[in-house]
């Protein structure tokens, strides 16, 4: 299991809900990246933990990973970043993306724990 903490919550971030897009993104954001991502901060490594069926817990939701984007694992372990969607799409995954049912846009607080479970 793999948890980190949310520090930060860009006030962009809201916008994206109508888009089902959530962004998160380590403590190395830019300025202009934290306006519309949750920033998080964590003391372990994820370590190629985004895989299908994976679990992901925030906001009072388990969510489980139905996609997984080429470079998903990469950007997330390097940098804390990945772009989650809470829809199903007809579309192409992008590359450093994931989707995530249910189709449940999460709330979250600075201080909530983000928790991703790999069996």
């Amino acid at each position: 299991m793999y948890s980190t903490k949310v520090v930060e919550i860009g006030e962009m971030v809201p916008a994206f809900e109508e888009e089902m897009l959530l962004i998160l993104f380590g403590p190395s954001a830019t300025p202009e990246l934290k306006s519309i991502c949750v920033i998080h901060e964590s003391s372990g490594q994820p370590d190629n933990i985004l895989q299908l069926g994976t679990l992901i817990e925030m906001g009072g939701t388990t969510y489980t990973v139905t996609q997984v984007g080429d470079a998903a694992n990469k950007n997330f372990d390097e940098l804390g970043h990945v772009s989650i969607y809470f829809r199903s799409g007809e579309n192409e995954i992008l590359p450093g993306a994931i989707i995530a049912e249910p189709e449940v846009y999460p709330s979250m607080q600075p201080g909530d724990i983000i928790k991703i479970v790999n069996d």
